[in-house]
């Protein structure tokens, strides 16, 4: 009997979606944001390579660029795509093109580019567009029903990050709450997200907080360095780094909305390693102390102070400096690696290697070990599946 291409697919599919059942779009602690707004970068080839002798999974785009898509196809490699600001209004006026957006851009490419999550807009609410904000919740309806009339909504996580522009008053932790302004739509899709089991995502920059505020900051509070740190006398509890207060002051504001039961993931946080005159903090050296200390306190697999058991997810920003963001000088290095794939600064990673020296690394070098095992896993299931339908 001969079986079609397109039924391969289809099994190989049904069963993702069975072994992933409730999955959630983030394995461990550590991910990184792949930006791409420069011309002088790795090719995306080059940079699963470079994710994989990393050893990092977890990985963030801002779009849904075939090339990359293609490139992550068969690495194991758990990516979260982008629906950018530019396409939210349309997405949210047209479900039949929210539906076109998801066939072409992750049915045409799963399972074997492993597409775990949908990020619609980034940093809508609080931003300058009233429009963009009230178009935000039926772009992420829409593309949401879109997943499940193409049975991808049990694998594919449905999110939008948020900036700490949608908060008011989040010193100490406890105070924080929803600005007035973007409570009403941040309302409608929180209560959407607690229906289909969605994280608040949150971009969190102990940098930015200290540039703003450089004499009420310790900067060894920011950069995760030993302090005295701060004590929230409502809820008696000691926070001696920045990132957790700010996480904190996250569950804080979703309490206070009546969302005590949401999980708090950190779509971005890093620190520039070079600035403008008026940016002295951005230094290798910074750089280098808060990421490096960053990984170390995600490596613990820890909560917060008010979450304690709730385990500490971070996307960090970012792969690459890139030299096409616009801006301060700090926005276009805030990357681990300059774009010829050597080390901005060492945090124990390693530099891109040439494709002739990839091609003689070993499996466990590359760190293809405990997720390369459960996609190798997937694969046979498909074959088992395939073997059994051909005796029937």
């Amino acid at each position: 009997m001969k079986i079609s291409r397109s039924f391969c697919g289809r099994v190989l599919l049904l069963l993702v979606l069975f072994i992933h059942e409730g999955n959630v779009a983030f394995t461990g602690t550590y991910g990184i944001n792949y930006g791409r707004l420069a011309n002088n970068i790795p090719s995306p080839n080059e940079v699963v390579r470079l994710l994989k002798a990393a050893k990092i999974k977890n990985v963030r785009i801002y779009d849904a660029d075939h090339s990359v898509l293609d490139a992550f196809s068969g690495s194991g490699l758990d990516l979260v795509i982008g629906l950018n600001n530019g396409l939210v209004k349309d997405m949210s006026n047209s479900a039949d093109h929210a539906l076109n957006w998801v066939r072409e851009n992750v049915q045409a490419y799963v399972p074997n580019t492993h597409i775990v999550g949908i990020a619609v807009g980034n940093e809508v609410l609080g931003g300058g567009d009233l429009d963009l904000q009230s178009a935000l919740y039926g772009a992420v309806k829409n593309i949401y029903n879109a997943t499940q009339k193409l049975q991808l909504d049990r694998v594919v996580q449905i999110t939008t990050a948020h900036s700490q522009a949608v908060f008011s008053n989040s010193y100490p932790p406890s105070s924080c709450v929803f600005k007035e302004d973007v409570f009403q739509h941040m309302k409608k899709l929180l209560e959407l997200f607690t229906q289909i089991g969605s994280p608040f995502c949150l971009n969190a920059y102990p940098f930015l907080a200290y540039m703003g505020s450089p004499d009420h900051i310790d900067i060894n509070y920011a950069l995760f360095n030993p302090t005295d740190g701060i004590y929230d006398e409502k809820t008696k509890l000691h926070y001696d780094n920045m990132l957790d207060a700010q996480i904190d002051a996250t569950y804080a504001a979703l309490e206070d909305a009546g969302f005590n039961n949401m999980e708090v993931i950190v779509t971005e946080t890093g620190w520039a390693s070079h600035g403008d005159a008026n940016e002295g903090v951005a230094t290798p050296e910074n750089a280098r102390t808060y990421n490096y200390n960053l990984r170390k306190r995600l490596s613990k697999r820890k909560g917060t102070p008010r979450r304690p058991k709730s385990m500490l997810k971070a996307y960090i920003f970012a792969l690459f400096n890139e030299n096409s963001k616009t801006g301060a000088t700090s926005e276009r290095n805030f990357g681990l690696y300059k774009p010829d794939g050597t080390l901005a600064y060492d945090i124990g990673f390693p530099a891109l290697k040439s494709s002739s020296t990839s091609s003689r690394l070993s499996i466990k070098e590359l760190g293809l070990q405990s997720w390369h095992s459960s996609y190798i896993s997937v694969l046979t299931a498909c074959s088992s599946a395939l073997f059994l339908f051909l005796r029937s």
